[in-house]
């Protein structure tokens, strides 16, 4: 059997509930040390090193020349796409646009009675670094990477927009990315990928800018890259397999709920797909269903292999102890295929992005909803968001004191200074006393 579906208060599916719930790891200490070596040279050696790796792993022919996509590619590019990719990116563009536009916040500021003004002054980082992965060397182009992480930092009011993928085995780019990115105002794009793209934002080369924030998808060294240079730039997230939770009771439909698993099945071997269901019955149809529906699919062998290694369907006794779970899982995609999910909409604390109903498949919100499909993974969902408009801008604190505001909260000011020991606070508000006599 694909998948053993076993009860929540079984030892089994005790056992199962303990590994989702610690499921969060980072790259093992071989990938963590290839890339500590990786980002060492590309800080050392800037674009020589990035070529370097370039040759090796991706084009063998690459030279420094052909790092930034130039405008005739991108010319040539508009060439090679055909009108139902532009009608279809079009739409994809209004809609993810008109969804993040709802995310802008504005400066502000309060005035108190005494003359004092406090605020938030919200403004965004001068450069934003997008990786965006090659898929297949470049045949199966991630164009929804590109506009779920470039239209925010548009939106955000980000200067200048930085995009980097790996080149296919030729140099290339596909036309598709090329596109996209064009489309949304970017036409800053260079060839190159993996740990040492991630370097060469993270510290500038003599071609690639230094960059303020780094976002998007990636393999474990993308993700292990953007973990050891967080906190020189901003990143989005530290960002594990894909993942889907699918809560469905007596109403819902196997072969959409299979259908689904399968959709986040085929990512990755690694991509973790779950159910949690109060019916006996429709586990054990979904189980069916998984085995009828992974013969039509071209990426078959993969999404067996998650399924197998990693699936999971639980069955619950009641409804709330479902919901209850999910929260405690924190799942990327959360599926409620309910009855009334709208109702129970108001119970969930914890998931990355919430789909409702038999009519919302993650696919949707994947390519076309609106909403951003970078989301949190291994149960950071607790704490954590979708990438948006807010991973692109800072605040900063504004204080205005008036002389008479000064004056009246000095002592409090220099009361809780001494009592820090920090005698030199205090002496910063005495001497202004002392002007003022």
């Amino acid at each position: 059997m694909i998948i053993t579906p076993v009860a929540t208060d079984s030892p089994a599916g005790l056992q199962q509930i303990d590994r989702l719930l610690n499921r969060f790891q980072l790259a093992d200490i071989a990938c963590q040390q290839a890339v500590q070596e990786i980002l060492a040279e590309v800080r050392n050696r800037g674009d020589e090193a990035v070529v370097a790796y370039t040759r090796k792993f991706d084009a063998p022919q690459f030279d420094k020349t052909q790092l930034r996509v130039s405008s005739r590619e991108i010319e040539q590019a508009y060439q090679e796409v055909d009108r139902d990719f532009r009608e279809t990116l079009a739409l994809a563009v209004d809609r993810i646009r008109s969804f993040h536009e709802r995310e802008k916040e504005e400066s502000w500021t309060m005035n108190r009675d005494d003359g004092v003004v406090t605020g938030r002054l919200v403004r965004p980082v001068d450069l934003a670094g997008l990786y965006v992965p090659g898929g297949k060397g470049g045949t199966t182009p991630l164009v929804s990477s590109v506009l779920m992480n470039g239209i925010p930092a548009g939106i955000a009011g980000v200067e200048k927009r930085v995009l980097v993928t790996p080149p296919s085995e030729h140099g290339s780019v596909n036309p598709a990315l090329l596109v996209a990115a064009a489309e949304i105002g970017i036409t800053e794009i260079y060839k190159a990928g993996s740990a040492w793209a991630i370097g060469a934002l993270a510290f500038g080369t003599e071609t690639m800018p230094r960059v303020d924030v780094i976002v998007g998808p990636g393999n474990q060294y993308v993700t292990e890259a953007k973990r050891q240079v967080a906190g020189m730039v901003r990143i989005d997230m530290i960002a594990g397999p894909s993942e889907v939770l699918i809560v469905a009771d007596h109403t819902a439909r196997p072969a959409y709920i299979a259908a689904d698993m399968l959709a986040q099945a085929e990512h990755d071997p690694q991509a973790l797909a779950m159910v949690v269901t109060t019916s006996h019955a429709t586990a054990a149809q979904i189980v069916q269903e998984l085995e009828l529906q992974l013969q039509q699919l071209s990426r078959q062998d993969i999404a067996r292999k998650s399924l197998v290694d990693r699936g999971v369907i639980l069955v619950t006794e009641e409804l709330a102890e479902a919901v209850e779970l999910a929260n405690r899982i924190a799942a990327e995609h959360l599926e409620l295929m309910i009855e009334d999910a709208h109702e129970w909409l108001d119970r969930i604390r914890h998931a990355g992005a919430i789909f409702l109903g038999d009519y919302s498949p993650e696919a949707v919100g994947d390519y076309l909803a609106g909403p951003n499909h970078v989301l949190p993974t291994m149960g950071t969902a607790r704490f954590s968001s979708a990438l948006g408009v807010e991973t692109f801008v800072k605040k900063s604190s504004i204080i205005s004191y008036p002389r008479d505001a000064f004056i009246a909260d000095a002592p409090h000011i220099q009361s809780l200074a001494n009592l820090e020991g920090l005698t030199a606070h205090a002496q910063s508000v005495a001497i202004r006393l002392q002007k003022e006599q």
